[in-house]
């Protein structure tokens, strides 16, 4: 991309997956999903309902689970976890009277880390990018490229300032993931830490006509489908467990998905379960032979 959208993330060490697919094209089809075990093709609503999920299988393995909610909720993944809206918290830095900034998520993250003894899966579910309006997801220093669509209708903006807006969106992004990884550093006394951050679906931006997300799948261009995936991995948890991280980004152009989430956070906790499906952890071909045998 010709401009400059991700200034932070390209001077850390990330992986970035760029042939990666969502399960859905909105929050509430490609959230329950993405921690389900079943792939995309199997996926149902009313099946997923029925099993548990990713977060519960960690919890039952001991690890303690808590997800952290900046938009519209956790779609009933979290029922059975620690559960915490951050979305409207009394912090005149990242809040204003209507949402709080993404930042938000990492607002007293430490102390509720510190809470606890155990191994520890944190969901940090972002605001993001999410539309119409764009211009309210990032805050004034992130407001780089104008001049920038202010209209909740983005049809009724020039493409050049909606486009604008969501890349001041993206870059603010940026910034929160770099914040998170920085996070992370600091834990590294006590924790092997890694972060994936994937989204849940795309958006069209006026590319033939159609914007937002949501439509049927088997109909939805490929805006709403290809997302970004992006992974960081501690010095401390590639020497622990013998990650290879170089392996890793021979691997960034592979077919990847939100299929392959599951699994791959089941083989980095190293969680044993009929339900691991090993070719589609996406780390597992990067550890020792010892670890993945």
């Amino acid at each position: 991309y010709a401009r400059e959208t991700n200034p932070e993330l390209s001077k850390d060490n990330v992986v970035s997956f760029n042939n990666t697919y969502s399960c859905g094209t909105s929050t509430a089809e490609s959230l329950p999903c993405i921690f389900s075990h079943f792939g995309q093709e199997d996926y149902s609503s009313s099946d997923a309902g029925r099993y548990e999920n990713l977060l519960d299988v960690l919890s039952h393995s001991g690890v303690h689970v808590l997800w952290r909610d900046n938009n519209s909720g956790c779609k009933g993944v979290c029922d059975r976890v620690a559960y915490e809206d951050v979305s409207n918290l009394p912090v005149p830095t990242l809040c204003n009277t209507s949402e709080c900034f993404d930042e938000i998520l990492l607002h007293q993250l430490q102390e509720r880390i510190q809470q606890n003894n155990e191994d520890i899966f944190v969901v940090l579910h972002q605001k993001g990018s999410h539309g119409p309006a764009y211009f309210k997801r990032f805050p004034e220093a992130f407001r780089r490229f104008t001049p920038e669509c202010t209209d909740s209708a983005p049809q009724n903006c020039q493409k050049e300032t909606l486009l604008n807006a969501y890349d001041n969106s993206i870059l603010y992004t940026d910034h929160f993931l770099h914040q998170t990884i920085e996070f992370l550093k600091s834990m590294s006394g006590q924790y092997n830490t890694v972060m994936l951050y994937a989204s849940d679906h795309g958006e069209s931006l006026g590319e033939n006509g159609i914007y937002l997300h949501g439509l049927p799948y088997a109909l939805s261009p490929d805006e709403q489908r290809h997302i970004p995936m992006i992974a960081w991995i501690s010095n401390g948890y590639s020497a622990s467990f013998g990650l290879d991280q170089q392996c890793l980004k021979k691997h960034y152009a592979q077919p990847y998905s939100h299929d392959n989430i599951f699994h791959s956070m089941l083989g980095l906790f190293g969680v044993e379960t009929k339900q691991y499906k090993k070719d589609h952890d996406i780390f597992r071909q990067c550890f020792a032979a010892t670890k993945t045998q």
